[in-house]
């Protein structure tokens, strides 16, 4: 406590973590999951490992020495600090806007991000560091294109003769997930939104579909309407009469159950239907490609979809 009070507070996280080598193994049980099945999960999976580690000093500290000093980690210490015992897990999953949250999201995030609408539907600072985690990646897409500063928009530059993509940082396998994407720049003659494989290409010569040009991908144009997968047209969607073109700006909502293995969309409010049914088994990953020079996507993923 004296230390808490008098020393450095750069020093603080590693005297923490010298201090309870137990979280050692708490991390070694941590690691064998993904990324984003410990951000998901850090809540249950904690209280499953902490089941067995409510005593001890760690377990005693106050609740307002353990969030000064949780202040100063980074989420994978976060997350690996839930699976000690019981009352850190509490500490940390009980307020997701809790200053520990708010200060890493602020380390974390943009200042661009945390100050505009992109993360407006995100009530909580962990929502938030949650989404940025699934955010498009900067490292697995077209050389054409590139993530902006707030680390949720792509920007594709101005090449001719090109079609460009990205796939989000984590995939899924399991579970019920919903993201929001939308344009911020004119769409070009093709505008694709949907899931891909990581052995789906992510360029390719021309102006053409590229989600859904094979059976890794799987994509809606909003250009046209058409649903696209194999390279072949899978009929229009939504499916009614003089359905609406989509306009700039007009968020749509993504919806994968990786256990009815769907893939649906939302409009504002409105459920627009399942788009595509019998995915396969394997890891998916929300992606985009955009065909016109200068323009923006943006991509927020939510976590679980709310049901009705």
């Amino acid at each position: 406590i004296h230390f808490l009070r008098s020393g450095p507070l750069h020093q603080l996280p590693v005297l923490f973590l010298r201090l309870f080598p137990r979280m050692s193994a708490a991390a070694a049980g941590g690691a064998s999951s993904s990324a984003g099945g410990a951000a998901a999960g850090a809540g249950a999976a904690g209280c499953s490992v902490a089941a067995a580690g409510g005593a001890g000093v760690a377990g005693r500290l106050p609740s307002r020495v353990l969030e000064h000093v949780f202040s100063y980690l980074d989420l994978r210490d976060l997350l690996r600090c839930a699976l000690v015992c019981r009352h850190w897990n509490r500490c940390l999953c009980a307020d997701e806007n809790s200053e520990v949250w708010r200060s890493l999201c602020v380390r974390t995030l943009g200042e661009e991000a945390l100050r505009s609408d992109i993360l407006c539907n995100l009530p909580t600072y962990k929502g938030k560091l949650k989404s940025f985690q699934h955010a498009l990646s900067s490292h697995d897409c077209s050389r054409n294109v590139y993530v902006k500063k707030n680390g949720f928009t792509l920007h594709r530059n101005p090449i001719a003769q090109s079609t460009d993509g990205a796939r989000g940082k984590i995939g899924f396998s399991e579970g019920r997930h919903a993201w929001e994407i939308w344009w911020e720049g004119p769409l070009g003659t093709v505008a694709v939104i949907g899931i891909a494989t990581k052995r789906a290409a992510m360029q390719c010569q021309g102006y053409v579909a590229l989600l859904g040009s094979d059976d890794q991908s799987w994509g809606w144009n909003l250009v046209d309407n058409n649903l696209l997968h194999n390279g072949e047209v899978n009929g229009n969607f939504p499916q009614c009469n003089n359905a609406p073109k989509y306009q700039i700006g007009e968020r749509i909502r993504v919806i994968l159950d990786m256990e009815d293995k769907t893939l649906a969309f939302e409009r504002g409010f409105e459920f627009l239907g399942v788009a595509f049914r019998g995915l396969p088994k394997a890891c998916l990953y929300p992606a985009v490609s955009a065909v016109y020079g200068n323009t923006e996507v943006t991509m927020v993923y939510l976590g679980k979809p709310l049901d009705g």
